[in-house]
């Protein structure tokens, strides 16, 4: 994901390749017609809902990976903030499937955003407008293809997570993500791939965009959700492939030293997969590269995604061919 130059570190995927549509409240818009007022709702007080979903290439076309659990917590994170979502999980589900079509992607990335848009002017969000986007786009590996086997440094950040009752860890909401990016700001300025934030208590919570495991004599070790952690979907799909491989997995506590006794750390997440860590804060994890317990992971996980293993617990969604149903402008 990063490549070293002259001038240091440098973020080699941030230009993103546009396509053709983007959804908005129900039908398509050209790419460059999805718009917002700067004097938004969301622009001064950070009030969104967003999601980010894979759809994979499979031997039998495009399939999108948990869509409905995405869009659960998409709807959940739109709950807590009390924003009401005009359109139910089903709708929201066909338009992504449709987004999909339109755009003739055969793998992508998909980002539906929940937003308060143009009304009003103040903290209180009063009769503005609810605004759902939804955008899809080519995005290789989060951190990088080589990191999926040699792993990537990392850094315990000296940014916190969030505390309880100050923002929803349990959401995944924009303003959240202001500690993300301090989180992964000083990372990459001392030369890291990523930064750990620690929870309240100085327990390990996650990463900038990830979830984190810790292996530790066969056992895996990750956070509770009471750790400020984001209930990810990519956590709870290896949680169940833990259980099928019949590895031990507890979530439990995880002090911060144990990350440099592990025999092995990995991120997860959407972006990021299961990607692992081969040092933490300069001190070697393991071998100092992927480990056999998340190999064993990777194996399961890309092959079910990728339609090589059997889809045992429905989490493909495929695209179909044929023209959308939907109104386009």
């Amino acid at each position: 994901f990063f490549f070293q130059a002259e001038d240091g570190i440098r973020d080699n995927t941030r230009m993103l390749t546009p396509t053709e549509k983007i959804w908005f409240n129900g039908r398509f818009i050209p790419w460059e017609e999805a718009r917002i007022h700067v004097l938004s709702h969301v622009v001064s007080y950070g009030s969104s809902i967003f999601e980010g979903i894979r759809c994979y290439a499979t031997p039998s076309g495009p399939a999108i990976f948990r869509l409905r659990e995405h869009i659960r917590r998409m709807v959940d994170s739109s709950k807590i903030y009390r924003m009401e979502l005009p359109y139910s999980i089903d709708q929201l589900a066909e338009a992504m499937v449709e987004l999909v079509r339109v755009n003739k992607l055969q793998s992508c990335y998909i980002r539906p955003i929940v937003l308060r848009g143009y009304g009003e002017m103040g903290v209180h969000p009063g009769a503005n407008p609810i605004d759902i986007y939804v955008a899809c786009w080519e995005w290789g590996k989060y951190l990088g293809e080589e990191a999926l086997a040699e792993g990537v440094d990392v850094c315990i950040s000296s940014w916190a997570r969030l505390a309880p009752n100050t923002l929803p860890a349990l959401a995944k909401a924009g303003g959240n993500y202001l500690n993300s990016q301090l989180i992964r700001m000083e990372a990459n300025l001392n030369g890291y791939a990523e930064g750990i934030g620690l929870d309240e208590a100085g327990f390990v919570s996650e990463g900038s965009g990830e979830n984190i495991f810790v292996v530790r004599d066969g056992k895996i070790h990750t956070p509770p959700l009471g750790a400020s952690v984001l209930p990810g979907i990519t956590r709870d799909t290896v949680i169940r492939l833990a259980g099928d491989l019949g590895i031990p997995l507890v979530e439990t506590l995880i002090p911060r030293e144990m990350l440099y006794i592990a025999d092995e750390v990995f991120f997860t997440g959407t972006a990021a997969e299961i990607s692992p860590v081969r040092s933490v804060d300069r001190i070697v994890v393991g071998a100092g590269r992927r480990g056999p317990i998340t190999e064993r992971l990777q194996k399961e996980f890309f092959g079910v995604i990728d339609g090589l293993k059997p889809d045992r617990y429905g989490w493909l969604t495929p695209v179909p061919a044929g023209q959308p149903a939907m109104a386009e402008k």
